[in-house]
């Protein structure tokens, strides 16, 4: 049979239940989609474009809550998409109505452009205790059948860097604002995957030896309804519908490349650099919002399956909302675990990516009784083969009841760290003010924030250390703003986050004034030094190393203009060299290493790590809660490596401080007061130093190491 409906359609025959999807065997297509609650469900064939419905074929069959059958002949390029029959009763969570046609939610690739529209929805707008009689057919997505067969891309030599988490350092970026403005792109290229692949592109990642590339989110998404009405658009894309198939608004079209095999070549070219590519996945809610969204597929296919609803059975209509989405999906539901399962290893198996960073995670460990570290979904990522060797990334908190979980995740797994961010930008941006980050709460999150981690036998580097991410003001927006500046949402400036921990360096916004700017980038320094540097895995937002401005907006989720893209026009060019150095000192000398620390020396005499005051006596008792100090050494023995101890100057003060230094000589390696960290004050041989305001210096002993330290020892942890 073909595609356009040339050939006399056959009859379905039972087939399989597993897999689910529709998948190509080489001779016909087996189709399985699960519904606990459907008591029937049909196949709708399109023609090529998906325009006209030629057939609708009942699934004959029905296994454990799978409804299956096999259309011999069938192959590649079919398109379709489901009916679902069942009752009609939204107070029990049931909006079953086969005037909708539904997508596949194990659809690989989809047919048409989503445009919002009455007929989308289930119920009646305006009566919605009622059936709404539209057929949505000739404006619903559908879904089309690909090749999935080995052999079916050509993937060459192709082979997961596979980079150690010691040496990682992680890029996050959004496609299409990372080269939308980008001279050094062809035009049909900027905001692509080609475009990422673009030897351009792939040249700055090299230059600053950054190890991985973090996407925001490329499955298939929808712009919320509200957003489509101001003219606006879901620019992050945390709004999936379609979790196995890349979206086509990132796809140039390049050499009539499918967005399919244009993210594999653009994968295979990363891979070939040497980075690894790591997708920022959205399985805790779907693109149908609450119980006044759509029926674009989970809905209509088993919404009281796919989504958790209230357990009281006269609230069976409502929705938990553990996301601030509207819904949230079932991990509990076995097949929606396989769902998200089946998913995962897809990209990893058929798409070649090396790890997943999970939006709202602890939606995906939660039981009937709030989150479970030892829940469902962790048990079967840690045993599966494929799942268990790349890396897994928690945002380790959503807004449902006790959804804050940092610290809280199963070992081998990576979290954001907020309590790093904040603690560095109080730290860094509140100098001398009560109240804020203490040097015992910096040295604590400099060292792998071992509260968090080493209390549950988890490694230091599960912690990603940053201080800025997409989500929130930019680094140089971050020292230039009091304030948000969110108006351009069209919320009146009430998204996104009030306490930013934000300085403007005394004048909001733009500021031509040489003091002002001076500031401002010694503190941008300091903040990309202190996350770079710190034990544990750093994160790097995408801009922020060429200076890149959101004109004050922090939460700009709906702005797919200039106000995200990277102005590379205006890059800061001493910057990306600063940021380059601090990122290649990192990967050469792993500063703090990836072990906890005693204090205790080793046999040399030398203590793992020492902390020390400007006068260079050990840092003990009140110091380290003393607000009025923020000057601090840190003295790295790095016992068993065989290296040169490395000593860490910190001063967040607003006037320069004497530090007398241990004993030497030292090289200094990074100076964060100069544009591009390299050192103009030389220090060999000298016993104290005038350490500048708002200063981070890494020092290396450049001399042979003395059978016994010189300097008092603090044998405590870095626990403070």
């Amino acid at each position: 049979m073909s595609a356009d409906g040339g050939a006399a359609i056959p009859r379905l025959s039972p087939g399989r239940p597993w897999p689910l999807g529709a998948h190509w065997d080489g001779r016909g297509v087996n189709v399985a989609v699960f519904s606990a609650h459907a008591t029937g469900i049909e196949l709708c064939l399109f023609d090529a474009q998906g325009e006209h419905e030629l057939a609708r074929l009942p699934l004959p069959a029905h296994t454990q809550d799978v409804w299956h059958g096999r259309l011999e002949g069938a192959g590649p390029g079919l398109v379709y998409g489901l009916r679902a029959r069942g009752p009609w009763r939204p107070d029990r969570g049931h909006w079953f109505n086969p005037n909708k046609l539904l997508l596949d939610p194990c659809a690989r690739e989809l047919v048409g452009r989503f445009a919002w529209d009455d007929a989308h929805f289930a119920a009646d707008r305006r009566h919605p205790q009622h059936m709404d009689p539209q057929d949505n057919a000739a404006l619903a997505l559908k879904a089309r059948v690909v090749d999935e067969r080995p052999g079916a891309y050509d993937w060459g030599e192709d082979a997961p860097p596979a980079t150690p988490l010691a040496q990682t350092v992680f890029y996050e970026l959004n496609l299409k604002a990372f080269s939308a403005l980008n001279p050094a792109l062809p035009p049909a290229l900027r905001g692509t995957y080609a475009g990422l692949a673009h030897p351009a592109s792939i040249a700055h990642l090299r230059r600053l030896g950054v190890t991985a590339v973090e996407l925001l989110p490329v499955h298939h998404h929808v712009d919320e309804e509200r957003l489509v009405k101001m003219g606006l658009v879901n620019h992050w894309g945390y709004n999936t519908l379609g979790f196995f198939a890349p979206d086509p608004r990132f796809a140039s079209g390049a050499g009539g490349r499918s967005p399919r095999d244009e993210f594999r070549d653009m994968v295979r070219a990363l891979h070939a650099a040497g980075l690894e590519v790591i997708l920022d996945v959205v399985y805790n809610h779907t693109a149908e919002g609450d119980e006044r969204g759509p029926a674009l597929s989970f809905r209509g296919l088993d919404n009281a399956s796919y989504y958790r609803l209230y357990h009281d059975a006269e609230h069976r209509l409502h929705h938990e909302n553990h996301t601030g989405c509207g819904n949230t999906l079932d991990i509990r539901q076995p097949r929606v675990l396989q769902l998200v399962m089946d998913s995962l290893r897809f990209w990893v198996e058929q798409m070649h990516v090396d790890g997943f960073r999970f939006d709202l995670a602890p939606v995906l460990g939660r039981g009937d009784h709030g989150f479970d570290r030892h829940a469902a979904f962790f048990t079967a990522v840690a045993q599966d083969p494929v799942l268990s060797r790349v890396k897994m990334i928690a945002e380790p908190w959503d807004v449902g009841p006790g959804g804050y979980q940092v610290g809280g995740f199963p070992r081998g797994w990576l979290e954001w760290n907020d309590h790093f961010r904040d603690a560095m930008r109080g730290y860094w941006l509140h100098m001398g003010h009560g109240g804020g980050p203490t040097r015992g709460d910096f040295a604590q999150r400099l060292c792998g924030s071992s509260d968090l981690y080493e209390r549950r036998a988890r490694s230091p580097s599960e912690s990603v250390n940053y201080v800025v991410s997409h989500d929130g003001f930019s680094l140089r927006d971050l020292v230039s703003y009091a304030e948000r500046r969110n108006h351009a949402n069209g919320e009146n400036n009430r998204d996104g986050h009030g306490h930013n921990l934000s300085f403007n360096c005394g004048a909001e916004g733009p500021s031509d004034d040489p003091a002002v700017l001076a500031l401002r980038g010694r503190l941008q320094r300091a903040l990309l030094a202190t996350a770079l540097l710190a034990q544990g895995t750093p994160l790097l937002a995408a801009g922020d190393e060429l200076g890149h401005g959101q004109q004050g907006n922090n939460n700009p989720y709906c702005q797919d203009n200039p106000i995200t893209w990277i102005d590379w026009a205006a890059a800061d060019s001493a910057l990306i060299d600063f940021t380059a150095r601090a990122i290649a000192l990192r990967r050469r000398l792993l500063p703090l290493g990836d072990r906890w620390y005693s204090g205790l020396p080793d046999r040399r005499g030398l203590p793992d790590i020492a902390w020390l005051r400007s006068d260079g006596q050990s840092l003990e008792g009140e110091a380290w809660r003393d607000p009025a100090s923020h000057v601090l050494g840190c003295l790295i023995g790095r016992p068993g490596r065989c290296e040169s101890p490395l000593l860490l100057l910190v001063n967040a003060d607003t006037a320069a401080r004497r530090f007398r230094l241990p004993a030497g000589p030292w090289t200094l390696l990074l100076d964060s007061t100069t544009p591009d960290g390299r050192a103009h004050e030389p220090v060999d041989g000298a016993a104290e130093v005038m350490l500048p305001a708002h200063a981070l210096w890494l020092l290396a002993r450049s001399g042979p190491a003395r059978p016994r330290w010189e300097q008092p020892q603090d044998t405590r942890r870095c626990r403070r």
